[in-house]
């Protein structure tokens, strides 16, 4: 009976022993498995928190990005604004400066046609034309035919003229001489050479004989190539045997300006 009793606790001490170690090894088990998923999630949040960082950092640079862009925006529009008002007073000023120079070209045109009113139209002729005045004289006022040697007539005319230019300001004058398409013999070789010694010839009057500033002052030579009217007539011939006086305004300022 003793050894009986003996035997059944050991039994008993033994199979308590194994459940308690089976039961030991499980919770150590649970242990580990909740140790590794503390530090998976310890791991996760770690991830969770640097991605929220970098989102908030990514936040911040947009948010100063759109700052910028807007502070750049506020900034092309103030320029804008401020180039359009440019563009306008710019606009105004050259309109204001064309005009002028309108005013002067038809104030100087009446001055001109009144002052040679005593010429026949068919002798001279005085227009607006291309932003300058003409004063077109014809060969028959001013030379003989094949001549560049002015007539007293003609002198009477430049002198008239002369009075006119040495009281404007601010003129750019061209004396051009015109042939028509008829060969030319004698002194000259062509047209060219009878068309430059009739505007020299004109520019040496205005000069020095009638006091004109002669740094005012070009001259040139155009030959038959310029023709007003047809050459196929007498008529056409005698309109294109002319010298042109061309009185031009100062264009610095208008240069100057749309040059800005």
């Amino acid at each position: 009976m003793k050894k009986y009793t003996l035997l059944l606790l050991s039994s008993i001490l033994v199979i308590s022993a194994c459940v308690s170690k089976k039961k030991y090894h499980n919770e150590q088990a649970k242990v580990n498995h909740l140790r590794t998923d503390s530090l998976g999630t310890h791991a996760g949040l770690k991830d969770c928190n640097t991605k929220v960082a970098e989102l908030e950092k990514g936040k911040a640079e947009v948010q100063k990005s759109l700052q910028d862009l807007s502070a750049t925006a506020q900034n092309s529009m103030e320029i804008s604004k401020m180039t359009i008002a440019d563009q306008a007073k710019r606009l105004k000023d050259l309109q204001t400066l064309i005009q002028s120079q309108k005013d002067i070209l038809n104030k100087l045109k009446k001055t001109v046609a009144d002052a040679l009113i005593n010429f026949k139209p068919d002798e001279l002729s005085v227009q607006l034309k291309d932003g300058r005045l003409y004063v077109s004289l014809q060969e028959k006022l001013l030379f003989k035919s094949g001549s560049a040697v002015v007539d007293p007539k003609g002198k009477e005319a430049l002198l008239t003229l002369a009075g006119v230019l040495f009281t404007t300001q601010d003129i750019g004058i061209m004396i051009e001489g015109h042939t028509d398409n008829v060969p030319v013999s004698g002194k000259y070789e062509d047209n060219w050479a009878l068309s430059t010694a009739r505007s020299t010839a004109i520019v040496r009057i205005l000069t020095k004989d009638y006091k004109v500033d002669p740094k005012l002052i070009t001259a040139g030579g155009r030959a038959e190539f310029y023709p007003i009217e047809d050459n196929g007539t007498v008529e056409g011939k005698a309109r294109n045997r002319r010298t042109e006086i061309i009185l031009s305004p100062n264009l610095k300022e208008l240069f100057k300006l749309l040059n800005q």
